[in-house]
């Protein structure tokens, strides 16, 4: 799921997520992130609000929902000393299943921006071509299953054109926060 995430990043160009790697370990098969050198003080509550890390906010919110992130958590948004804003940990991803549990609702109801739109669209054709390179990749992390839940996801917000909203009578955010 880890490789997942960032294979599907890496086909929209965002957000920013540390490569991953699969790797054969004593134990079995296994992810390896890099390592991001960051202010560990920071995390989402510390950069909300920032002009600065708007933009990546809200790309990691529609990611969020795209992957059904079950705990975007405030502390799996470091602030790299390069200045990124970069999105750890997406093990718990990818259910077929709605299971979105997000700390970043900032956003909720408000209208996508342009250019998330145009990269959605563009993403579109690569999951509905069962032999495109996205395909195979991601068939190589998740189930055919879960690759049709994503392009309903997708469709969702294609659709609506909005920032996902939470669900009423459904625990939307993850605990603990951070």
């Amino acid at each position: 799921r880890e490789v997942a995430a960032y294979t599907l990043s890496r086909a929209l160009s965002w957000p920013d997520i540390p490569p991953v790697v699969l790797r054969q370990g004593p134990l079995g098969l296994g992810s390896v992130q890099f390592f991001v050198e960051a202010d560990f003080d920071e995390h989402y509550f510390t950069l909300r609000g920032r002009p600065s890390c708007d933009e990546a906010l809200r790309r990691i919110s529609v990611f969020d929902y795209l992957v059904n992130n079950a705990d975007r958590k405030g502390g799996h948004l470091l602030m790299g000393d390069d200045g990124r804003v970069w999105a750890i940990d997406h093990g718990l991803t990818f259910h077929v299943d709605f299971k979105l549990r997000t700390v970043i609702w900032d956003y909720a109801g408000q209208p996508l921006p342009h250019d998330v739109v145009r990269d959605l669209h563009a993403l579109r054709p690569q999951l509905e071509v069962r032999d495109s390179a996205l395909r195979h990749e991601l068939g190589d992390f998740i189930s055919p299953a879960e690759v049709a839940a994503l392009r309903r996801r997708l469709d969702v917000l294609l659709r609506h054109g909005i920032f996902p909203t939470p669900r009423p009578s459904w625990r939307n955010v993850p605990y603990p926060l951070v």
